[in-house]
């Protein structure tokens, strides 16, 4: 892995890899841009094109090309890997020392070959189908741009039509198997189905989702999960979004795939989809990657509410605020409101509001908040939204707006929300269980632990002053350097050795608290009849006792 890794370094220049998404410019021997992520207001993105590594001084990450394009592109590092060594022209099969990976690698390339293959014949199908034409082009309204973008084909009606073609390529039962493409009779999948294929963030076809043309159930098909397609980590269009959500910093997620398509033909280039699944924690940590600012644009109706409370749900143990595009103008979602006035939803996307806000309104829209049974329902909804918000400040305003909306003082929603909690840890028997107000983001520590282990190494201070054990990876060790030469190269040794010690109790306080939140995540998900209860149990209470 060390020589692949090494092959394709050599290979890409990384101003070049960071430069396709950062403007970079000259600043002495680095490369100095504004966050890809959105977080600094003065450039604080530095690259050291000498050294191969990158750091981002606001949002406290860095390392090298490989690294980069996880955090930029949202993915795995295989999938960074593969994305890379493709641009470097590297054959990953060389660098395969194992059996068993070489077999799975290859099978992945075949199945990768036969999707690729499949949607170009898919393509052509359309083409050649005037009936199938019309539907794509005059009834969907979608222009050869967009087709073409998305790839956009069609299946025949014949149970063998695609099997027929892809067998004549060299392609066996067990290639169209894996990619997906057969059913249980070992027949085509997909028949008389406009085509919309699913495209990761290399650009590949993994899969697809297939609308019925004539009526029959289901009305879309899906590839089922395969070795190259994931649903709960799978967002459609998200690789022709990528680029305009980290233009102009924002995305939106949909709920259809065709109001997808519809939205980047109307100019609204950031829509995504989570395809044929409900919203997954991967989803949200794919796309926070790469905006702070997602707005969802669901149904207003029941099952929209409940996908809308479950994503607030997730959002908030990911620290993420999200947001409502609720204003369709009359029409039930964003594809007929675009068939209607394009220029609408561009509007209505601008016009959004805060989630909680959004859900708080619609469950008191539902409800008769002058009878005590409908209060009642309400302040149980309310205060469960409520417990998904973090921020102390936004937690008191929506304390007092919940409050006026019932008639009933602030105190008196805090003392049942309170209640509702004991009661909550009396069932689960974790009365003890007190999550801290604030705690620390993984990425917080990570920024004080690395100004830490920079100060240690380049400021040649002992273990003593700093206790953490130094990286002897180059690459990080570069990356200290960076850091150390951006913050403390100007200071004297002695003052080097204060902020050390400035640092050193801010980030050991911050490992106490982060340990504290890990345990009691811990203890939720076990038994007190686990041997592993006890044993928590007693860290965290010393923990708690003398912190």
């Amino acid at each position: 892995m060390y020589d692949l890794k090494e092959e394709i370094k050599s290979r890409l220049a990384i101003e070049d890899v960071v430069g396709r998404y950062v403007e970079l410019k000259r600043a002495g021997r680095t490369l100095k841009g504004r966050s890809p992520w959105g977080v600094d207001k003065t450039p604080s993105f530095m690259v050291s094109p000498e050294k191969g590594i990158w750091h981002d001084f606001s949002a406290g990450k860095g390392g090298d090309i490989f690294t980069f394009i996880m955090e930029v592109e949202g993915i795995t590092f295989k999938e960074a890997l593969e994305k890379l060594a493709h641009e470097a022209g590297v054959e990953l099969k060389k660098y395969s020392t194992s059996g068993d990976n070489k077999k799975f690698a290859e099978k992945k390339l075949r199945t990768k070959k036969a999707l690729e293959l499949a949607t170009k014949y898919y393509q052509a199908c359309l083409i050649k189908n005037r009936p199938v034409c019309e539907y794509v082009f005059y009834k969907r309204n979608l222009n050869r741009e967009t087709v073409g973008e998305f790839k956009i084909g069609y299946s025949p009606a014949s149970g063998t039509a695609l099997m027929d073609v892809l067998k004549k390529r060299g392609f066996t039962e067990s290639d169209l198997d894996s990619a997906g493409l057969l059913n249980r009779f070992k027949k085509d999948l997909f028949k008389n189905r406009m085509m919309i294929p699913f495209i990761d963030t290399n650009g590949e076809v993994i899969g697809y989702t297939a609308r019925i043309l004539d009526k029959g159930e289901p009305k879309y098909l899906n590839t089922p999960e395969t070795i190259l397609f994931n649903k709960s980590r799978f967002i459609f269009g998200l690789y022709n979004a990528k680029e305009a959500i980290r233009r102009n910093g924002f995305v939106v997620i949909v709920e259809g795939n065709m109001d997808v398509i519809s939205s980047h033909q109307a100019g609204v280039k950031e829509a995504v989809a989570t395809s044929g699944t409900a919203m997954t924690t991967q989803h949200l940590k794919i796309l926070s990657r790469l905006t702070s600012d997602i707005r969802l644009a669901y149904d207003g109706d029941e099952a929209g509410v409940r996908a809308t409370e479950r994503a607030v749900e997730l959002a908030g143990g990911l620290g993420i605020d999200l947001t409502i595009i609720s204003n369709y103008h009359g029409a039930k979602d964003p594809d007929e409101l675009i068939q209607k006035d394009p220029a609408l939803w561009k509007e209505a996307v601008n016009e959004r509001v805060p989630a909680v806000d959004w859900l708080l309104n619609r469950y008191a829209e539902s409800l008769n908040l002058s009878l005590a049974p409908d209060k009642k329902k309400y302040s149980d909804i309310a205060l469960k939204l409520l417990s998904y918000v973090k921020d102390e400040i936004e937690h008191a305003t929506y304390e007092e707006k919940i409050a006026k909306k019932l008639g009933v003082s602030v105190e008196v929603l805090r003392e049942k929300g309170s209640r509702l909690d004991q009661e909550l840890e009396a069932k689960s028997s974790k009365r003890f269980l007190k999550k801290p107000k604030t705690a620390a983001t993984p990425d917080h520590i990570k920024k004080l632990e690395d100004n830490l282990l920079a100060l240690k190494i380049f400021g040649n201070l002992t273990d003593e002053d700093v206790p953490l054990e130094t990286p002897t990876d180059q690459t990080k060790l570069s990356e200290l350097e960076l850091i150390f030469n951006a913050n403390y190269k100007s200071i004297k040794d002695l003052d080097v050795k204060k902020e050390a010690a400035s640092l050193l109790p801010r980030y050991q306080k911050e490992l106490v608290r982060a340990k504290i939140k890990s345990l009691q995540v811990k203890l939720e998900t076990l038994d007190e009849s686990n041997p592993e209860y006890e044993k928590t149990l007693e860290e965290l209470n010393h923990l708690l006792k003398n912190n």
